[in-house]
């Protein structure tokens, strides 16, 4: 959790916020709303998690 990720079926990029049951949670990096990803073969990882919290 916390990898910056764009999701290729969605065309979105986001933070991987929660995992439930294998179905992947993404937020918006800025804003509110969320989405779903229940096949993270999709999801390619923009910026990992530690290099995001390094600022």
């Amino acid at each position: 959790m916390g990898d910056l990720v764009h999701d290729e079926d969605a065309g979105r990029t986001g933070v991987v916020s929660d995992v439930r049951g294998g179905v992947y949670v993404l937020r918006p990096e800025n804003g509110p709303g969320q989405w779903l990803c229940d096949d993270p073969g999709r999801l390619m990882v923009v910026v990992p998690r530690e290099q995001r919290r390094d600022g």
